[in-house]
């Protein structure tokens, strides 16, 4: 997969406070998530992410 820092990642399941969008903040064996609705920073193994993924929204505007 092509994940690359500021591509922002639409998942299938929501945060508790209601955004399915999280923005690529650091990259690596994990990846370090901030949710564009509350700006809570995450980390969370690569494998477990590329599962959990629906879209990726690239910053300028193509998929």
């Amino acid at each position: 997969m092509d994940i690359r820092v500021g591509d922002k990642l639409i998942m299938k399941k929501k945060h508790p406070c209601g955004s399915d969008i999280f923005t690529v903040t650091r990259i690596g064996m994990d990846f370090k998530l901030r949710c564009d609705g509350c700006s809570h920073e995450i980390m969370i193994p690569r494998l477990k992410a590329e599962k959990a993924l629906k879209k990726i929204v690239k910053p300028n505007g193509e998929e």
